[in-house]
């Protein structure tokens, strides 16, 4: 199998925008995904599991009070992620593999270096 090329711009991407925790909770849910759901290591994997920890930091962001400016922001940003989710996860599940992809622990190692 080819290799999975990552651009360098993800990965800086993955460590500037992500605090320690995300980064462990996006690296959790790249594992499940080539060892689970038996998708290809790569961008869209990268996306993939970006966008869910998008998600996840948004469900911890709690307004003081539901309404306002704070809570527009954290619908339609979290209307824009689930969407972005599902597309990412369609074009995973079309090159999706019965057995784990051997490159999946290289993508997950390059991006934990």
């Amino acid at each position: 199998m080819k290799e999975p090329v990552l651009r360098k711009e993800l990965k800086e991407k993955f460590l500037l925008d992500l605090n320690p925790s995300e980064r462990l909770f996006f690296l959790k849910k790249a594992k499940e995904a080539v060892m689970l759901k038996g998708y290809l290591a790569g961008e869209d994997l990268f996306h993939y599991c970006y966008f869910l920890t998008i998600r996840e930091r948004f469900r911890s962001i709690s307004p003081e009070s539901g309404e306002g400016m704070l809570r527009f922001l954290l619908v339609e940003g979290t209307k824009d992620v689930e969407e972005a989710i599902k597309l990412y996860e369609a074009r995973l599940e079309v090159s999706k593999i019965p057995l784990p992809d051997e490159n999946g622990y290289k993508f997950i190692e390059y991006l934990s270096e």
